[in-house]
């Protein structure tokens, strides 16, 4: 057993449903955890809606009932979906209660007495149609850094800069359309600069096992904050607000930021108090100790990494609470390609998806894509469909269906010793299975399947080239042990994926009457004489008409959103504002002959480094990975959207890889690297590192 461990995924926002970006976390998260109990660790798994903040109380309104009648709905709404997708969590809580408000209270308290929070007055955006001072993500407008429109009032989802809501270029509510005023309100702060020393220690640590707080490109992303200077936060808003009073500050409540992550620690107290949990299960052991007795993980996506990796750390440790041991950081989930986006109807509902095809064939998908890095993962339903076809039904399911079904029905229903000449694939499939837990643990699960289904492939030819159903009649104890080796992997690539596919793993533990649930120690073959029962169907070609179905539902669910939507802003302010257009792009250009775009070789390219070039405020020096077809230097004149061009080494792009050199006074040029859009709002198309290889050609 190891030392204790929590692990926690970022808190769903109760102002609506689930949709198919949140459980990509969910079941990183989910699969994470599992295979750290798999492998045997004391680890549980806490978690909670947030239930606080101005969108939930505006909706509320609206709606003509309480935000507690809200945030209650949205709590059963969430636990039902999560259920359906087997998120195996210990508890789900919710930020609006009693534990959450007690904690919240005293890490407050504790940073005041510590002389962590200051105030002052600030100016703040104002909408004087709605009477209120409005929120950071009830503010929309052009960024300040980089110029792209219809940003929120806290961050940039271009250029990931952070600002204030006042530094917005031609702010609007986005509640009404209205433009905002300026007007002075006294705020709390907690002056972040008192932490840096302990930021920068923090930041720097190893874990056990070698592994750091954070993912290297992710440290030395927030390093840079760090240098650049930290900021004050902000930790009260005014009402009218949905949250928790600030103690000893009349009319003043905790910003949602400030108590959502305490949901963590709430979550915790209730469960400790629920099960009247003794030693080794008591609340101060997990939140009052230090990393070296319990191991905290926080599974995040990369638009929350500033509130995780620097306001967060600091608010446990000046108030005594154990800091993270480790903060894993994913990229976003794009759709067909697209970003996922309400207003352009690009992302699905995970009950829609629910409704229509079973949830572990996306559980499967998500853990095949995913591992160690923060690279965006785009759901492609073409490979979707035949992702799921090939793996689990052509290749793990149908190595179960034909070795069992055969057993069962022509062999006694027994197995039998496996044949020698299975012996080296048998000492593969160990080695692999071994190798699995601990490619979990990384959050490498992709490689973990990757092993999974080369055992399947494994014995899928063995049993191909076996082909027991000829000998059935003529040598029956040959067959009977080919039968048997099938039976083994199937044993084996059960244990492999049961972090990922429970119900899979649950369905084998039955049918082969395991005496004991599988686990990564489940490498032994069965005993002679086993007896084993009637194969029940484990996977199923997915129908082009079930991804149709979730397409079309999803369609119809985002208009009757927008439609809503429409009515609302309608209702409470000027309309002129729903009829901008997202974005405009240019008149296409002339038509051209195929013959003319085909000399054109477009290949994929690895970034390696991607820096600013003195002396030029418009290029960017990329060094690229083009595989076989080894390095190149390319001259890109896009610094001006790029702000953290060093955030960009490790993507996957797109790049003219046989345009002639071209010199300049920097150096050689030796390609072109695709972008879309027009300055200064260029964006990078990227691959996904999963399925596109450096050198590989783009057709």
């Amino acid at each position: 057993m190891s030392k204790r461990v929590l692990v926690t995924a970022a808190l769903p926002y109760a102002n609506g449903a689930v949709h198919l970006g949140h459980m990509l976390e969910f079941i990183q998260t989910d699969v994470y955890v599992r295979a750290r109990k798999q492998a045997g660790d004391d680890c549980v798994f806490m978690w909670a809606d947030d239930a606080h903040g101005t969108p939930i109380e505006t909706r509320a309104r609206r709606e003509g009932i309480t935000p507690e009648a809200l945030v209650a709905r949205a709590y059963d709404e969430h636990r039902r979906d999560f259920d359906e997708f087997s998120i195996g969590y210990d508890i789900f809580h919710t930020t609006h209660s009693e534990e959450n408000r007690r904690h919240a209270e005293a890490i407050f308290t504790a940073m005041e007495a510590r002389g962590d929070v200051v105030s002052r007055d600030v100016e703040q955006l104002y909408c004087p149609h709605d009477q209120m001072f409005l929120p950071d993500r009830f503010v929309k407008g052009t960024c300040p850094k980089c110029e792209s429109p219809d940003q929120y009032g806290d961050n940039c989802e271009k250029c990931g800069s952070t600002y204030a809501p006042t530094e917005l270029h031609e702010p609007r509510c986005v509640v009404c359309g209205t433009a905002p005023v300026l007007r002075s309100s006294e705020h709390l702060f907690v002056p972040l600069s008192r932490h840096e020393e302990f930021l920068r220690q923090w930041l720097r640590d190893r874990a056990e096992g070698g592994h750091t707080v954070l993912q290297d490109s992710v440290r030395n992303y927030v390093m840079r904050w760090v240098d650049d200077g930290l900021r004050d936060w902000d930790i009260s808003r005014d009402a009218p607000y949905f949250g928790f009073a600030i103690p000893g500050h009349p009319g003043k409540f905790f910003y949602v930021w400030f108590d959502a992550p305490i949901g963590y620690i709430a979550a915790t107290d209730k469960w400790c108090a629920d099960r009247h949990a003794g030693p080794g299960q008591c609340f101060d052991a997990y939140w009052k100790t230090t990393p070296d007795d319990t191991e905290i993980v926080h599974v995040i996506g990369k638009d929350i990494v500033y509130f995780h990796c620097l306001f967060w750390p600091a608010m446990l440790h000046a108030a005594g609470y154990t800091i993270p041991s480790r903060v894993h950081v994913h990229g976003w989930l794009t759709i067909n390609g697209e970003k996922m986006s309400k207003s352009r109807g690009t992302f699905v509902l995970a009950r829609t998806y629910l409704d229509h095809l079973p949830a572990e064939y996306l559980r499967y998908y998500f853990a095949a894509k995913l591992g160690g890095n923060q690279e965006d993962i785009d759901l492609s339903f073409d490979d979707f469909v035949a992702r799921i076809n090939a793996d689990l039904v052509n290749k793990a399911a149908n190595l179960a269906s034909r070795s069992v079904k055969f057993i069962t029905s022509r062999l006694g229903g027994t197995v039998a010793a496996l044949p020698e000449d299975a012996a080296p694939l048998v000492a593969r499939a160990q080695e692999r299975l071994a190798q699995a837990s601990g490619l979990y643990r990384e959050f490498e699960s992709s490689k973990a399947v990757r092993l999974a289904m080369e055992v399947a492939e494994d014995f899928n030819l063995y049993l191909t080239e076996g082909a027991p159903w000829k000998l059935a009649a003529t040598d029956p104890g040959r067959a009977h042990a080919i039968c048997s080796a099938g039976v083994y992997a199937t044993q084996v690539v059960a244990a492999m994926l049961k972090p990922v596919l429970p119900g899979w793993a649950a369905a084998v533990e039955r049918f082969l009457r395991l005496p004991t649930p599988l686990s990564f120690e489940s490498g032994q073959p069965l005993p002679h004489g086993h007896a084993i029962g009637e194969y029940e169907t484990l996977a199923e070609r997915i129908k082009p008409a079930a991804i149709e179905a979730i397409l079309e539902a999803s369609k119809e669910t985002m208009g009757n959103e927008a439609n809503a939507a429409a009515a609302a802003a309608a209702a409470e302010g000027p309309a002129e504002a729903a009829a901008v257009p997202d974005y405009e792009v240019p008149a296409l250009e002339p038509t051209v002959a195929f013959d003319r775009f085909t000399p054109i070789d477009l290949r994929v390219a690895r970034v390696l480094a991607c820096e600013t070039v003195e002396g030029s405020k418009k290029l960017l020096r990329f060094t690229l990975d083009l595989g076989p077809l080894g390095q190149r230097t390319v001259f890109s004149g896009i610094a001006r959207s790029f702000s953290e061009p060093a955030a960009l080494v490790g993507k996957h792009v797109m790049v003219v890889a046989n345009l002639a050199p071209r010199k300049m006074p920097f150096g050689t040029s030796e390609g072109m690297v695709l972008v879309a859009g027009d300055e200064p709002s260029l964006t990078l198309p990227l691959l996904d590192p999963q399925t596109s290889r450096p050198g590989e050609r783009i057709t």
